[in-house]
């Protein structure tokens, strides 16, 4: 929250960012000189991306349509069924037990 207050009155998440901010705004500029801000930039962009996840939001996206292009394959699509598995082993179902082992 914008008070420094989280939604169950503790402290906000992002506050701790905030924090940092206005430290160096604090150490690096003074009241006639203000150019020391661009030092700052890097922890403006903590808070920022601490408030609207908008990297986070970006690098999901990304894996999205990566894993799209990919066709979702993964190495266990050929995985053996439960039936597969559970008849391992059984008399008659030795045919189960050569594609579960991969001795076709």
């Amino acid at each position: 929250m914008s008070s420094g207050y989280g939604l169950n009155g503790g402290v906000g998440r992002c506050f701790p960012f905030w924090q940092e901010v206005m430290a160096c705004y604090v150490v690096n500029t003074s009241a006639e000189d203000d150019s020391g801000k661009k030092k700052c930039s890097f922890a403006l962009e903590d808070y920022y991306e601490c408030l609207h996840h908008k990297k986070e939001h970006t690098r999901a996206l990304a894996m999205q349509a990566a894993y799209a292009r990919n066709g979702g394959i993964t190495p266990r699509d050929d995985a053996p069924t439960a039936k597969q598995i559970r008849n391992l082993g059984l008399l008659g179902k030795e045919e189960d037990t050569k594609k579960v082992l991969g001795q076709n």
